[in-house]
């Protein structure tokens, strides 16, 4: 048989060395005698380099390997060959009489591709060696028992739509476990089983490549391709394996947007509040992810600034956006030309062009009924703080925007005016007080008015009134504040001991001028005096010295206040001046009355005395008042 023939001539290579064209078996030289004249052996006379088994054997026999023999061997029996190393007890034996050696079990070339024995032939008696230890190799012949394997499949690809024909998609790859350096059985070729006429495969890279030109994602965007890989260079009796790789074409922009109609039709309430959605609008197109972005834009229309457009960008609408209040009494339609473009533009494609397209839009305003508007819609009004109640103080005036112009009837939003200083004629709007006014207190009043329409309640328009409160000159002024006047004992005539101002709850419009003098009273003392600073402050000063806290403790001074107003108001201020006793820098000791002391009286007789004045004090009238001089 073939396989009896190969192992037989593997046999005659490998084992005794014979070259099967000469016909002679090669020896190995003898050796050299030993020239220090011991006795001399011969090299062993038995020589192989490698035995070849085939793998896969399934015969019911165990498998003929080769044969090992030694020259020392006459054919007595008195040599025995014995057999070491891999597998030698497992896998292969030795007939120790004839050398002769087997495999016994089926042997897996892509498991183990070669076994290092080592052989000795010994004297059977005395086991002691005839010829030396040598190592030979078996090596498992390969037979064709793997298929092709994809290890990285199955495979997943992309390639642009509309590429050219040729275009490279994936390469893939097959391993073959089998012996790559005999025979064809690792030789592999691919093919395409399923994918045809879309892709080819080339048979010795296995490089996918396009075979139709302007493949179209729009119509078919995927495609599942079965590759097959056979060893044995394709031939018949090869082995095969396959393996599918899906293709995706990916998108390119070969589309440009359309829009599904030319004229589009929207209606919208004239109620419909700024910045509200008017309608969305969509231009188809095919592409998609970034190459079906669009931009719209509104080229012309009769209502420039009245909407815009924006692109929703989750879903490439485009949005009209109320920029301004519709009013159907003014303007009931408008009419828009939208454009859409393509937002990112390939310039491969510029020929299934212009990637952008038009359409018109109308929007048509419907009328509602719609609260009254007032005009103006904020009222400035102005009355004076002595404005008798009852007086007329201004007007409002509120209209129906709609066309059938219902009657308006007024009214004033009392939570705007809690304390009611306010009534508005509910027919004429006329605005008038209902109390008296005080600027001081409140000096603007901002009022919402309403306006209702008298046909339907529920139509309520809303105004605001704002009232100023005129100043009139109606408070007199006083000191600025409560003012703590120290006079030291020690101060000299002329000394400067307060300097007063002034406030006044009126603002007139010039701002305020203030006059001081002393109250009548007082005008003529002989302790103090007043100069008016003619900046609405004035000075008080002293016009002796010599003041003594024991003679008195506490003046009090009379200061007239008058105002510009016309008419000019006045009032009269007291200035508390406490006498004290100061260090030399001016600074108060102590101040306030001093008890008096009589030199030689007894404890006794101040206690007496003390109580003789508590008692006439109480007689005292509560009325007195304590002299200047």
């Amino acid at each position: 048989s073939y396989v009896q023939s190969v192992l037989f001539r593997r046999f005659l290579q490998g084992c005794w060395g014979l070259n099967p064209g000469s016909g002679e078996a090669e020896r190995s030289p003898r050796a050299d005698p030993d020239p220090r004249g011991a006795p001399h052996r011969h090299k062993r006379s038995w020589v192989w380099n490698q035995f070849f088994v085939l793998e896969e054997y399934t015969g019911n026999e165990p498998l003929y390997v080769g044969k090992l023999h030694s020259d020392v061997d006459k054919g007595d029996g008195k040599v025995k060959y014995v057999l070491s190393g891999e597998g030698s007890s497992s896998i292969f034996t030795i007939d120790e009489n004839t050398g002769d050696i087997h495999a016994t079990k089926r042997l897996d070339r892509e498991a183990q591709a070669y076994y290092t024995l080592q052989a000795q032939a010994v004297d059977r008696i005395t086991s002691i060696p005839v010829e030396p230890r040598s190592e030979f190799v078996v090596k498992v012949q390969d037979i064709n028992d793997n298929e092709p394997k994809f290890l990285d499949g199955p495979y997943l690809a992309g390639v642009p739509e509309m590429s050219p024909l040729g275009t490279m998609v994936v390469q893939v790859a097959a391993t073959d476990a089998d012996d790559p350096t005999y025979g064809n059985s690792a030789r592999v070729v691919y093919s395409i089983i399923h994918g045809q006429p879309y892709f080819s495969v080339e048979p010795k890279t296995g490089v996918i490549r396009t075979a139709l030109p302007n493949m179209d994602r729009e119509t078919r965007d995927q495609y599942v391709l079965v590759i097959q890989a056979k060893d044995m260079v394709g031939q018949m009796g090869g082995l095969s394996g396959t393996t599918s790789v899906t293709v995706t074409l990916t998108d390119v922009n070969d589309n440009p947007p359309r829009f599904t109609h030319k004229n589009y039709l929207h209606a919208v309430p004239e109620s419909l509040p700024v910045q509200s959605v008017v309608a969305r609008i969509k231009a188809a197109d095919a592409d998609i992810g970034s190459n079906a972005e669009m931009d719209y834009r509104i080229m012309d229309g009769d209502g420039p600034g009245v909407f815009n457009i924006t692109t929703d960008e989750s879903t490439q609408d485009g949005v009209i956006v109320l920029l301004k209040p519709l009013d159907f009494e003014t303007k009931s339609t408008f009419s828009l030309r939208i454009e859409a473009t393509n937002r990112n533009i390939d310039s491969d494609f510029l020929s299934a062009g212009p990637f952008s397209d038009t359409a018109s839009v109308r929007v048509t305003v419907e009328d509602v009924n719609e609260p009254p508007v007032f005009s103006p819609p904020l009222s400035r009004m102005l009355v004076s703080e002595d404005a008798r109640v009852g007086t007329s103080i201004g007007k409002v005036s509120a209209h129906d925007p709609d066309t059938s112009g219902n009657a308006i009837r007024y009214s004033i939003d009392r939570n705007t005016d809690l304390e009611r200083f306010f009534n508005v004629d509910a027919l004429s709007g006329v605005i008038s007080s209902a109390k008296p006014l005080d600027r001081e207190a409140n000096l603007i009043h901002n009022l919402t008015v309403f306006a209702i329409e008298t046909q339907d309640p529920t139509q309520i328009g809303k105004g605001v009134a704002v009232i100023t409160v005129l100043d009139i000159n109606d408070n007199a002024p006083v000191f600025a504040i409560d003012y703590e006047t120290v006079l030291c004992e020690n101060a000299a005539a002329g000394q400067v001991i307060q300097t007063i101002s002034a406030v006044d709850k009126d603002e007139p419009p010039s701002g305020h001028r203030f006059y001081f003098a002393l109250a009548a009273p007082a005008a003529g003392n002989l302790n103090f005096t007043l100069r008016d600073n003619k900046d609405n402050t004035a000075s008080v000063l002293t016009k002796r010295g010599g003041f003594r806290r024991r003679e008195q403790a506490t003046y009090r001074l009379p200061v007239l206040i008058v105002d510009s107003g016309s008419p000019a108001l006045s009032s009269t201020n007291t200035l508390s001046v406490r006498v004290c006793d100061c260090d030399s820098d001016g600074a108060a000791l102590s101040c306030g009355a001093v008890a008096y002391t009589a030199t030689g009286l007894s404890t006794g007789a101040l206690v007496a005395i003390l109580g003789c004045i508590i008692t006439l004090l109480g007689k005292c009238s509560q009325g007195t008042t304590e002299l200047l001089d």
